[in-house]
């Protein structure tokens, strides 16, 4: 066990995996310290990959030298070019994975990478002398040394989530929070404020009536993200489905809009991407009488589903009510409620060139 290293890269999410294997893979010793190793590379909203705009950041990161294609590609359980109608500038590749294998895929990549080593813990401060960082301190009361730390802790540095009025410190739904690192760099003279986010339902697909669905497959060509390999997925491709909403359900979701914190003024925060909820959907865009919903699987064999284009904050009740009345859903049951999300994060614009 060691106590020093080149870089230590906090938070074992997306950005924390790649930087860590970047950093190992040009020969610095590296340390990856995250709250909980079975969830490395957990894919929090959605097991999916890709899409428009990060269909092409993936790509990017592949020829990079990256590994996240390269995991897509091995745990895809159904890839779509996007877009196919328009021209190919447009076109947007993406991947529905398995859940479960992505997490143990990117662990492989992780242990079997050289210079890189993980321990299980989670930072509150950081070591900092004569106004540089020196490494982190632990939890555990443990501390690291390097000569660089980077943050990648996506939302969890004083995350809260919100079903409906109810609101729970954490930083997934039944993972915890971490505080001490926002309080600390606010203290350094950081500028920090908070971000927003949501995710959908989590539906048994056993509760769906999928003979009133539309049945939407994936592509058979075998396009890929990756360009570092030329290996396909070995697992069963699996079919999305699709469906709408409708005027009753619309009438339902504006009943509990008193109760959603994202318009009785319990959320401030701002969206780090243009991906609504359900319910902004409904007021911003009043005139319609229906919008898409997709239900796409968690995993080659699992009944897990989440309803895309459903994210939500509203109570439990009022989102349950609402889904029931889309013929597909009458006799739905769900496994969780969606839920926003707010965290601390650091503008951009105060790092310099040299990060």
């Amino acid at each position: 066990m060691k106590f020093r290293y080149d870089v230590i890269v906090v938070g074992a999410g997306h950005a924390g995996c790649e930087a860590a294997c970047a950093a190992a893979s040009m020969g610095s010793e590296t340390l990856l310290i995250t709250m909980d190793m079975n969830k490395i590379a957990q894919m929090s909203c959605n097991p999916a990959v890709g899409g428009i705009a990060k269909g092409q950041i993936v790509r990017e990161i592949d020829a990079l030298g990256g590994r996240m294609g390269i995991v897509t590609d091995a745990t895809s359980i159904q890839f779509r070019m996007l877009n196919r109608s328009k021209g190919p500038a447009m076109w947007s590749p993406r991947s529905q994975c398995d859940r479960q294998k992505f997490i143990t895929t990117w662990r492989h990549q992780i242990e079997t990478t050289d210079h890189l080593y993980v321990w299980q813990d989670t930072v509150d401060r950081l070591l900092i002398e004569d106004g540089e960082v020196r490494g982190v301190h632990t939890m555990l009361e443990v501390e690291f040394h390097a000569n660089a730390v980077v943050l990648t802790n996506g939302t969890f540095l004083g995350g809260l989530m919100h079903f409906g009025r109810t609101q729970l410190p954490g930083g997934r739904v039944a993972e915890p929070a971490s505080y001490g690192i926002t309080q600390q760099l606010a203290e350094l003279g950081f500028q920090t404020d908070r971000m927003k986010t949501g995710t959908p339902v989590r539906i048994d697909i056993r509760s769906v009536d999928l003979s009133l669905m539309e049945e939407q497959q994936g592509d058979t060509d075998f396009h890929k993200f990756s360009y570092l390999t030329h290996s396909r997925t070995q697992l069963r491709q699996l079919p999305c489905y699709t469906t709408t909403t409708n005027a009753e359900v619309h009438r339902i979701l504006r009943s509990g809009l008193k109760d959603s914190p994202l318009f009785n003024g319990q959320i401030k925060s701002i969206g780090p991407r243009y991906c609504p909820s359900i319910e902004t959907k409904i007021v911003t865009f009043a005139d319609k009488d229906t919008h898409p919903l997709f239900l796409e699987p968690e995993g080659e064999t699992t009944g897990e589903y989440y309803l895309n284009g459903f994210s939500s904050s509203l109570p439990l009740q009022i989102q349950l009510e609402a889904l029931q009345q889309i013929p597909a859903f009458r006799n739905l049951h769900i496994y969780r409620p969606g839920y926003a999300i707010e965290y601390d994060f650091f503008d951009p614009l105060q790092l310099k060139h040299s990060l």
